[in-house]
C-alpha cells in the first residue's frame, strides 16, 4: 500500500503556482537578462548580448538605437548567425527559456 501525505506533495505545485502567479501581466525584461550566456551558446557563437550587438556592426547603446535598425537588416544578420531564423523566433525562444528558469522547471 502506498502512503501519500497530501501537504507535502503539494507544497512543490503551491510554489509553482506562486510563481507562476508573480509572472502573470506584462513584466519589463532586459534584454541582457533574455539573452544570457547559455542561451546565446545554445544557438549562436556570442557569448552576450553585448558581443551579439557588436558583431551585427550597429552602434546599440541604447533603446531607441536598438529600435533606429531596419528590421530586415536585423533578421538577416540574426539569421546568418543564430539557429533562429529572425528576431522574433530568437526573443521568443529566450522568453520561453526565461519564463522556465522562472517557474523553476
Amino acid at each position: 500500500m502506498l502512503k501519500v501525505t497530501v501537504e507535502k506533495d503539494l507544497k512543490p505545485l503551491d510554489d509553482l503556482a506562486r510563481r507562476a502567479q508573480e509572472l502573470d501581466g506584462q513584466l519589463e525584461i532586459s534584454i541582457a537578462n533574455l539573452l544570457t550566456a547559455d542561451f546565446l551558446g545554445q544557438c549562436s557563437r556570442f557569448k552576450s548580448a553585448d558581443e551579439l550587438f557588436e558583431a551585427s556592426g550597429f552602434s546599440v547603446h541604447s533603446a531607441e538605437d536598438f529600435r533606429a535598425i531596419p528590421d530586415a537588416e536585423w533578421d538577416t544578420f540574426i539569421s546568418g548567425n543564430t539557429k533562429f531564423a529572425n528576431w522574433q523566433d530568437l526573443l521568443s525562444a529566450a522568453v520561453k527559456e526565461w519564463t522556465i528558469k522562472q517557474l523553476g522547471l
